[in-house]
């Protein structure tokens, strides 16, 4: 729980959502989870229908079909009967952003999304929920990599250790300053193709 105010969902205070209707509208993917029992992949993605069903439902074609897509959106077609506990750290963050995706909120609570994550597919993850975000769901994601942030944030939110922060539009708040502040080291912005990017100087 916050250590103080509220935390609104739609304009109504978060704690008063009934969980199942707070899980249809919010999804979570976590820096790094457990898997206390065996599944498969294909398994392990449709457990993000869950809060769309009922006590005694089963998932439905539509279900499967729409966790088929969303492994498939995260490169993982083909794994479907494979057992998750053989999957790789990467492979692994994927069906994690694959049941989110099969879950359809409204809003995406991301805690290091890209983490575990090759250049490629984190570029690719950032861009699934990109397009999410302009067929209108939210996304709120913790990024270490500033680059990321700079290319797929509209706003930034910067935190340091001494509680300082900055907030507001990503090309105003994130840049050489700001950043040699925040990592303790300086940073240098470097252009190029119209992009901005930045380094340990």
């Amino acid at each position: 729980p916050c250590a103080c105010g509220t935390v609104l969902l739609d304009g109504r205070a978060l704690t008063e959502w009934p969980r199942r209707m707070r899980a249809r509208r919010v999804g979570l993917v976590v820096q790094s989870d457990e898997d206390p029992f065996p599944s498969t992949v294909l398994e392990a993605a449709l457990v993000g229908r869950h809060p769309h069903l009922g006590l005694w439902d089963w998932e439905s074609p539509d279900d499967v079909a729409l966790a088929r897509r969303a492994l498939a959106d995260v490169d993982l077609e083909g794994f479907e009967r494979r057992d998750v506990a053989t999957l790789s750290g990467g492979e692994r963050r994927r069906l994690a952003i694959a049941a989110a995706l099969v879950q359809e909120p409204a809003l995406y609570l991301l805690d290091e999304p890209t983490n575990h994550l090759d250049p490629h597919h984190a570029i690719d993850t950032l861009r699934l929920f990109q397009r999410r975000v302009r067929a209108g769901a939210g996304v709120l994601a913790t990024l270490h990599d500033a680059n990321q942030a700079e290319r797929f944030a509209d706003k930034t939110l910067l935190l340091d250790r001494s509680g300082h922060w900055d907030f507001g539009p990503t090309q105003t708040v994130v840049n050489a300053a700001s950043l040699s502040r925040i990592y303790g080291t300086p940073i240098a912005e470097l252009n190029g193709d119209g992009r901005r990017v930045f380094v340990a100087a």
